[in-house]
């Protein structure tokens, strides 16, 4: 049995303010509004809309403007630890001005390329949009750095029927190794997540 304590801890729009005790990093990112939030509660056991969940939700897009960190400490039968749970900006959302689009893509690549700590990133998509070109570029991009990731497929449920969630995630597949499928209604996937980044945090 393993039992979490989460906790916000700060964000940053600097990389001089980012957490500097040295902990593992999980980073999750994803175009505006894929659902990173919706993950990270899900992921903790909070659900619930907006300020309800540890990390904010919202419909509207670019509402997370820095890099959020959430402290975990776990307790696990012959582990016990703290790790970081990273909420990055969303990319390829238009409607916010080019400077501050310039910002937030600097922002994430001097995390993505600096961090130390970063042990996996999770690569949320859509399951209703896919593979677009702001993803690919950023898959490209973490393979050139040489950064682990994981493909996480969120609103699965969200498509109309099975017919085609088939058809979505086919195309989903033929760009990537077998993503991980979860949904915020659901719970699916939760387990499967977890077991990821436990493997990636304490390896045995």
């Amino acid at each position: 049995m393993s039992s979490l304590k989460a906790e916000f801890v700060v964000s940053s729009g600097k990389p001089d303010t980012f957490p500097s005790d040295q902990l593992p990093e999980i980073a999750f990112l994803g175009r505006s509004n894929v659902g990173k939030s919706s993950l990270i509660n899900a992921l903790l056991g909070l659900k619930g809309v907006g300020r309800k969940g540890l990390a904010f939700t919202s419909s509207t897009p670019g509402r997370t403007q820095s890099i959020n960190f959430y402290r975990i400490a776990e307790r696990l039968a012959g582990y016990a630890g703290s790790f970081y749970f990273v909420d990055l900006p969303g990319y390829g959302y238009a409607r916010v001005p080019l400077e501050r689009l310039r910002e937030w893509k600097q922002l994430i690549e001097t995390y993505l390329s600096s961090r130390e700590t970063l042990r996996l990133c999770l690569m949320v998509l859509d399951a209703r949009r896919g593979w677009m070109d702001p993803d690919r570029e950023l898959r490209q991009w973490l393979e050139h750095q040489g950064r682990p990731y994981l493909v996480i497929v969120t609103k699965t449920d969200k498509l109309k029927n099975q017919s085609e969630q088939q058809r979505g995630l086919a195309a989903i597949r033929q760009e990537t190794a077998e993503p991980l499928l979860f949904s915020a209604f659901t719970g699916r996937g939760v387990r499967e997540i977890w077991q990821a980044i436990s493997t990636t945090i304490h390896p045995r």
